[in-house]
């Protein structure tokens, strides 16, 4: 009686303890980890929208910008880099990059000063997406983000360094290219003053 007993409570047992040998699948993709954080960057879409204050004075026409399609960070179509209207300021820059994090902070004042009167934009290159989501978020930058995953504007450019920083005339054509080191409010000021015509 007491072996007949324990037949019939062993797989009662093992059922209730979830060990019967049987599976059950989810209904479905398991749920991610965690959820993707938002972009801190602003979208890309408006790049090729001349800036509200129409064009800066023009003087002695530069190289136009590069032929070369940039990915958005926030997504969407790439953008055309020689389709960007100017004025534009343009920040290459990488996470890890100390004079690239040490000028961005700037870079984001500039955006907020420049009144609609001519665009900054960012070129990330050769990093991770992390890396850069981070520093955007960190030092809360907001102006629109491109990405290069090598190195293709700068090669483009005819330049290798660490940061960059590009001034386009309204004609779209680079009026300036500094790659002094980190840039801070009073330099960035003086370069807009005087390659694109622009007082803050």
């Amino acid at each position: 009686m007491t072996h007949r007993l324990a037949y019939l409570l062993v797989p009662l047992l093992l059922a209730v303890a979830g060990c019967t040998g049987t599976t059950v699948e989810p209904a479905g993709p398991a749920p991610a980890t965690r959820a993707e954080r938002p972009s801190p960057f602003a979208d890309c879409a408006p790049l090729t929208a001349a800036p509200a204050s129409g064009p800066a004075p023009s003087g002695a026409a530069g190289d136009p910008l590069p032929d070369l399609a940039l990915s958005c960070f926030t997504g969407g179509a790439p953008v055309n880099v020689r389709d960007i209207r100017g004025p534009a300021v343009i920040n290459v820059w990488a996470s890890w990059c100390p004079p690239c994090r040490k000028e961005l902070p700037a870079f984001q004042r500039l955006s907020e000063r420049a009144g609609g009167r001519f665009q900054v934009i960012g070129v990330n290159s050769r990093d991770s997406r992390g890396g850069a989501q981070s520093i955007g978020e960190d030092f809360g930058v907001r102006f629109p983000m491109l990405v290069d995953q090598g190195d293709a504007f700068e090669r483009a450019l005819g330049r290798n360094s660490f940061p960059l920083t590009v001034l386009v005339d309204a004609d779209g054509r680079i009026r300036h290219t500094d790659s002094t080191g980190a840039l801070d409010d009073a330099r960035l000021a003086e370069l807009v003053r005087t390659h694109l015509g622009v007082r803050l």
